[in-house]
């Protein structure tokens, strides 16, 4: 199939809306149920980009979950400890797959924002995986193949209109890329900068001890920092993105929304929230926003079937100083060292970034101050 005709653009009067390939050869994907449309697609090809590099950048299986053509999350397949399949609703029993634990800890990092989500998967889809997408509010996914069995149970979710699009992992695209903006053509070399622990060397901070686990965080922020719209900023785990910012004009509000989400993903691990008694068949999405509420001190008592105390300011800030050694990653400069300090709140003790700022020294100075590690990576990641 050399085009594919779509419902229509970005908004309803946005016709006609199609995608195609240039030069006439045939798309490198294909649907296999549903209609995606025009900001399906956007999502799906992002997304994939990112588990694509992720998956070999760290040789592990990857998954992300998109929102507006930015990752609400993204992350790596490791085990799911007892606290994460509480707080990520886990029903199945027994060991899961890494690419199905891949998905959960990505929606994982932001359930709000991953309401009706596009997945990407890096590897092949399978009846794990595909169970847990059954249960979740989600639009479509994308991966480069899916089990019999795990595509049969996707075709049922959304009463039979869920969108299941396999792209061709072969596939390679032209180095040079073309958009159109009020009728004129832009043209750039395609971003196809090799993000790796190669990039990692250059630490200017009197602490030069980076361990492994940091390095792979480091190497997740930069991935999805690539394919998240800037300005941006991530936080990251053992992992697993924890916290998002995109799409800001100014870098502090991104490390302040990024360092928000990140306090409220550690929250959400609090003894209080994962022992919340929740009313007899609430769905899931409901449990996230009375979660979000309860954490925000609104309780919603229709949605619990004991009615839960509130915790205290004390009580939050206490939990909160147990988030530590997280990785920080920028996609440009830090222009003043406010962004560490706020980083510096919600447990950051490794940060990455471009550096080339004319205020380095005063970032590094801050960075020093609370025994970081930093590295410059020369490298900016702007996407637009």
């Amino acid at each position: 199939m050399t085009e594919l005709e779509l419902k229509y653009g970005c908004n309803p009067n946005q016709k006609p809306a199609r995608i195609f390939m240039g030069d006439g050869s045939p798309l490198p994907v294909t649907v296999l149920n549903g209609k995606p449309g025009y900001i399906n697609f956007l999502d799906a090809l992002n997304s994939w980009q990112l588990v694509r590099e992720l998956k070999e950048a760290t040789g592990l299986p990857s998954a992300a979950s998109f929102k507006h053509v930015s990752p609400a999350g993204a992350a790596v397949g490791l085990p799911l400890s007892d606290t994460d399949r509480k707080m990520y609703f886990v029903e199945q029993e027994g060991e899961l797959s890494p690419i199905a634990c891949a998905y959960i800890r990505a929606r994982g990092a932001d359930r709000l924002c991953s309401y009706g989500d596009w997945a990407a998967l890096s590897d092949v889809c399978d009846v794990d995986t595909a169970n847990y997408l059954k249960g979740e509010v989600s639009d479509g996914v994308i991966a480069p193949g899916y089990t019999d069995e795990a595509l049969a149970i996707l075709k049922t979710k959304k009463k039979g209109n869920y969108n299941v699009v396999r792209i061709d992992p072969a596939y390679v695209p032209a180095p040079v890329e073309h958009k159109d903006v009020f009728g004129v053509t832009f043209e750039q070399g395609r971003n196809g900068y090799k993000i790796d622990e190669s990039l990692l060397t250059n630490m200017v901070t009197q602490n030069k001890t980076l361990p492994q686990q940091a390095k792979i965080d480091m190497i997740v922020a930069l991935i999805t920092l690539k394919y998240t719209q800037s300005n941006s900023v991530c936080y990251v785990k053992d992992g697993q993105a924890i916290g998002v910012g995109a799409g800001q004009q100014s870098r502090i509000h991104c490390t302040r929304l990024a360092g928000t989400k990140a306090d409220t993903w550690y929250l959400r691990r609090h003894p209080a929230v994962l022992d919340l008694r929740f009313a007899e068949d609430i769905r899931r999405p409901d449990r996230d926003n009375a979660i979000d509420n309860y954490l925000l001190g609104e309780v919603t008592p229709e949605a619990f079937s004991v009615e839960p105390r509130p915790l205290t300011e004390a009580e939050r800030r206490e939990w909160l100083t147990g988030l530590t050694g997280v990785t920080l990653g920028s996609d440009a400069f830090f222009p003043f060292g406010d962004n560490v300090e706020r980083a510096h709140r919600s447990g950051v003790e490794y940060i990455v970034q471009p550096g080339g700022s004319i205020r380095d020294d005063h970032v590094i100075k801050t960075a020093d101050k609370y025994g970081m590690v930093m590295c410059f990576t020369g490298m900016r990641l702007f996407h637009h």
